[in-house]
């Protein structure tokens, strides 16, 4: 079975993503990713796939995955029906790596990213030492976030670890074309967001059918089309609210906006706040 790419999108004003996903069950998603993979299942029992290796994982189950790693979890609802809880952090390997490359304080970290190509798992007693880091992650601002991060991979390069597969994986570009077309749409997408976009259009723009490119364009981002282009255009909302006094029907304007009632409203639902209670509070801060 091939195991599908997927593009991982960074938390917001961080360079890395953190997630935490509550689940009923675990479902079959044979995938990998270009950046390296921190995961703590809690409250769930099933199989791990990672490269080559297969085997039965528990509660309490802390791997580290190196890039382009295929990799997937499968359980199945707990009789109980309580939920299943999986913390991910997921790290641009060309970030993380630079970071090591240019600054002797994280030397250290070199072997254990070395080692995670081939996926790691560490004990218990380890994963309940860090899961008050994870449950902290979550809330944090970005600093906070970026200071947990390096105390994680610390952690984890101090303590033993279990490798996984018996060999490295590399998926070239040139064996994956629903990467090349994942990444032609996308690079289209950030091109032209300010502009009048529609799923149909960019269905015939990849040569999909409309349901089908929803399908593959939720996949890979967990999110549908539309709420990635709004993410998008809130975000440059945003720089223009803090960095400008252009007026905010113009702004509406100038981020794709077809009118400011539903400028105003998608603000809101992704700032929780609208955008003049935004700018006001920038305004304030700058004065304090």
């Amino acid at each position: 079975m091939r195991a599908l790419c997927e593009k991982i999108i960074p938390s917001d004003n961080c360079s890395w993503r953190y997630c935490l996903y509550k689940l009923n069950e675990i479902p079959f998603n044979w995938h990998y990713h270009a950046e390296y993979e921190i995961c703590l299942t809690l409250n769930s029992q099933g199989v791990s796939h990672i490269g080559d290796h297969i085997a039965p994982y528990g509660d309490f189950d802390l791997v580290l995955l190196g890039p382009d790693l295929p990799h997937t979890w499968q359980s199945q609802p707990n009789h109980d029906g309580t939920e299943q809880l999986v913390h991910v952090a997921q790290v641009p390997s060309q970030w993380i790596e630079g970071l090591v490359q240019n600054n002797p304080e994280l030397a250290d970290l070199n072997h254990l990213l070395r080692k995670a190509r081939c996926g790691v798992r560490f004990s218990e007693q380890t994963a309940k030492s860090l899961l008050p880091l994870f449950e902290t992650i979550g809330s944090a601002d970005p600093l906070h976030r970026f200071n947990l991060l390096m105390s994680l991979l610390y952690t984890l390069s101090t303590n033993e670890s279990q490798t996984l597969s018996s060999q490295e994986f590399s998926f070239p570009r040139t064996l994956d074309p629903a990467k090349d077309k994942f990444e032609k749409v996308l690079n289209y997408i950030y091109d032209n967001y300010c502009d009048p976009l529609s799923v149909d259009s960019l269905a015939q723009y990849t040569h999909m059918s409309t349901n089908h490119f929803h399908r593959f364009f939720k996949k890979r981002t967990e999110c549908t089309v539309t709420e990635f282009i709004n993410q998008l255009r809130i975000a440059k909302a945003c720089k223009l609210l803090v960095n400008s006094s252009v007026p905010i029907s113009v702004i509406s304007d100038q981020c794709g906006f077809n009118n400011i009632s539903n400028f105003n409203r998608r603000f809101l639902a992704i700032k929780l706040c609208t955008p003049s209670e935004f700018r006001s509070r920038i305004h304030q801060a700058t004065l304090i």
